[in-house]
């Protein structure tokens, strides 16, 4: 079982070089809430690094053009997957939800309650 992070970006140094400017210069614009929960300006935030680190769970991390490549697309991102073991994705915390959160702790609050109900359904 691994979680499967999409954030509303797409991969290289330009767009990412773009990506920390708009971050900086409008936040409140700045279309990728997950990326704004988990880094700073340049970097991941410690709460969220810690976490990810201590986690039993394995993860994956993909930008948009990424995930499309191997999953396929969707309508809306960012987004968070549960991938079993044949690689089928199901959602786990869809865009809207994700634009609700604004810290690492209800971001992790929010995937521990997702990741316990999915695993008593199991």
């Amino acid at each position: 079982m691994k979680i499967v992070f999409v954030y509303n970006a797409d991969s290289g140094i330009i767009n990412a070089i773009l990506d920390a400017s708009h971050k900086v210069l409008s936040p409140s614009t700045y279309s990728c809430s997950l990326c704004m929960i988990t880094y700073g300006t340049v970097s991941e935030k410690k709460e969220w690094k810690a976490y990810r680190k201590t986690s039993a769970h394995e993860f994956e991390f993909l930008h948009r053009d990424e995930f499309e490549d191997t999953y396929g697309t969707r309508k809306e991102y960012p987004v968070i997957f549960y991938a079993d073991q044949s690689n089928e994705v199901i959602e786990l915390i869809g865009a809207e939800e994700l634009n609700s959160l604004r810290t690492v702790a209800e971001l992790i609050e929010t995937l521990e309650k997702k990741l316990s109900a999915l695993a008593k359904s199991s």
